[in-house]
């Protein structure tokens, strides 16, 4: 059964028949990426002309946040240099690592044809004298599925070692060093990658039953993908806009599947709208981090701020690919997923009315620094605990209702997570 014919009880059987992936499925794609993990680590440098070593390898993308579609077998994987001492570095020198490993792939086959695997290189733009990532494809006679895709992509460790994302929160002079880096060099957002185990943490972390949602989100995006073509706003803004719409409109692990799924179509129809963010990995305290993040969520709508990273806005600057999606979104409002028994339309979760409320950003600013306004240690008021590092605000608070109203040129909005 389409999704286009799923009514809306139905929802929650078509995500289990068709989008989960069943246990064959997984093991194969887990047994393939270790393959390629203990390829990149422990053989693809060893003849190196110059001494390279790979701190960690880490699984990002759908498989490594627990996301992954059926049938979509495809795999992110990051590796981390010691060799590596900047963000500028990763650019200057990751043409190089993904050539040797390029070269150490292809050797390998050589000289093992009849092994575990053979990988087919997707074509790299000819432009790209400096390429961020190597895609291939592996197949292998023990799959059932007939290929694995590969992205991997060189980074610099900025991390370090993180034994526990659960509990972890970066040092803010990794955030400064890195905001400093992307503002001298006009590269905002693109060293995301080293913060792959602050995403994954985030996206994994969620319920099972938000992962379900955002697999259903995502299917949809595909759908859209398939009828409109690209360029589309980023799958990942999609997700982020998945758990924004769970926080604020439910955060309970039990809801209705058809009422998130037209909570998230709302707001990208809203999208002139959005500015979210999380406190999660980053907040207003360090003076530089701050301002910087006041510059941010200046910036025109839509405003998404990946949690991991905060140069990385994945509302973009490019308005018409929201258009585009919003209007297909809009046209599926009407289909049966969006319909009860009797007729009538699925209603979608109500969210704070925050984003209607003009804000200045350095009131806001002026409020945290001056320590009036915290994240609430404990909260369980609407059925869901909220960690230390998140803020949500409620459009009721004293603080809200103490801000003075900004100038009509200054009107924009945001929503604290």
């Amino acid at each position: 059964m389409a999704l286009t014919n799923t009514t809306a009880k139905d929802l929650d059987k078509f995500i289990e028949d068709h989008l989960l992936p069943d246990t064959r499925f997984r093991t194969e794609v887990r047994q393939a990426i270790d393959m390629i993990c203990a390829f990149l680590k422990e053989r693809c440098f060893r003849g190196a002309r110059h001494p390279v070593r790979v701190s960690k390898v880490v699984k990002g993308g759908s498989s490594g946040k627990g996301t992954t579609l059926r049938g979509r077998s495809d795999a992110d994987l990051v590796v981390f240099f010691t060799n590596l001492s900047s963000f500028q570095e990763q650019v200057s020198r990751r043409g190089e690592f993904i050539t040797e490993i390029r070269r150490q792939l292809e050797e390998y086959q050589t000289h093992n044809s009849k092994d575990m695997f053979q990988v087919t290189f997707k074509v790299q733009n000819p432009q790209w004298s400096n390429p961020r990532v190597l895609s291939f494809e592996l197949s292998s006679h023990w799959l059932t599925w007939n290929t694995v895709e590969f992205d991997v992509l060189p980074a610099y460790d900025a991390l370090g070692q993180v034994s526990n994302t659960k509990a972890y929160r970066p040092n803010p002079q990794i955030y400064v060093k890195l905001i400093n880096e992307c503002t001298l060099s006009h590269r905002e957002g693109e060293f995301s990658t080293c913060f792959t185990e602050l995403q994954k943490a985030f996206v994994k972390g969620q319920p099972t039953k938000v992962k379900s949602l955002i697999r259903l989100v995502k299917h949809w995006y595909q759908l859209c993908k398939r009828n409109l073509g690209s360029p589309l706003p980023p799958q990942y803004a999609l997700e982020l806009l998945t758990i924004h719409a769970w926080e604020s409109g439910s955060g309970k692990t039990s809801f209705n599947m058809a009422q998130g799924f037209r909570t998230v179509l709302e707001l990208v129809i809203e999208y002139k709208q959005l500015c979210v963010y999380w406190m999660e990995f980053y907040d207003f305290e360090n003076p530089t981090i701050g301002d910087y993040l006041k510059g941010q969520l200046r910036k025109p709508r839509p405003v998404i701020l990946d949690p991991a990273d905060p140069t990385g806005n994945l509302g973009g600057k490019d308005s018409e690919r929201w258009q585009r999606l919003a209007q297909e979104a809009e046209a599926w409002l009407s289909y049966p997923c969006f319909k009860l028994w009797d007729g009538s339309s699925v209603s979608s979760w109500e969210l704070p009315e925050l984003h209607r409320r003009s804000i200045m950003m350095d009131e806001i600013g002026m409020y945290l620094e001056a320590g009036q306004w915290k994240p609430p240690a404990h909260s369980e008021g609407d059925g869901v605990t909220w960690p230390q590092a998140r803020v949500r605000a409620n459009p009721d608070s004293d603080f809200l209702q103490h801000m003075s109203a900004p100038q009509a040129q200054e009107t924009w909005s945001c929503t604290l997570l």
